[in-house]
């Protein structure tokens, strides 16, 4: 089994779409409660995972997003609140290539949309989500509705336009980039929830973490409660 050991505590690791054999991994020095942070982009090899890259930070990593238009751009989401922009075919002087600084706290998650293929999203412990393209010098749209950390965010693979949110304030919504609202909030734990995502087989079936050591399936047209509760997790 290939290993690589990081120097800091590791928080996210991608598969490049392009690029089956490259990984990018986001760390955090102390688990992210202070201290740097450093992008590792690994290639898997015969002999082992080998780093190709670095990118040191002066805050921590929490996540990690490939380009699904460019194989060599890759995103970091920053504890100092910013959306950090790097360049594997630019000079490393001329990394970040560029730097979205728009969260007031944290930024810990970042999503790429795999049908409109210039859209990314950030989330943030400032309770908000934020919209970009590489073609415009800011953020395109900022989602409001949370009324805590907004700890995860994932785009639709099925639905260009659709985005869940995963909360602090035990909820998740569904968002549509044609309304200012969520289209649905779910009411999914008694809990934080950490972690969303949806299914890739079917547009209408979610999954949810919470630290009330469950996963909960949902399907998004019948809301009131999950298809099926997952325990295990102690």
């Amino acid at each position: 089994m290939p290993r690589f050991k990081t120097t800091f505590n590791g928080y996210s690791v991608k598969f490049s779409p392009f690029i089956e054999s490259r990984l990018a991994v986001a760390t955090a020095q102390n688990f992210g409660i202070i201290g740097n942070g450093r992008l590792h982009i690994l290639e898997m090899t015969p002999g082992g995972l080998i780093e190709t890259a670095a990118f040191d930070t002066a805050d921590g990593l929490y996540d990690c997003a490939w380009s699904e238009e460019n194989e060599n751009i890759v995103l970091a989401a920053s504890g100092d609140g910013s959306v950090k922009v790097y360049d594997l075919a630019a000079p490393p002087m001329a990394n970040p290539l560029r730097v979205f600084k728009e969260h007031r706290h944290e930024c810990c998650c970042l999503s790429w949309n795999m049908q409109r293929r210039d859209l990314f999203l950030s989330s943030s412990w400032d309770d908000t989500i934020k919209l970009y393209s590489m073609q415009n010098p800011g953020p395109m749209q900022t989602f409001m509705g949370h009324s805590y950390c907004v700890y995860h965010v994932a785009w639709s693979p099925h639905h260009g336009d659709v985005f869940l949110s995963a909360s602090g304030d035990t909820t998740v919504r569904l968002w549509d980039l044609r309304q200012p609202t969520p289209t649905l909030v779910v009411a999914a734990h008694a809990f934080e929830v950490l972690s969303a995502d949806w299914c890739k087989y079917n547009d209408c079936i979610m999954a949810t973490g919470s630290i009330d050591k469950t996963i909960k399936i949902w399907d998004v047209r019948q809301p009131q409660q999950p298809l099926t509760t997952l325990h295990g997790h102690s």
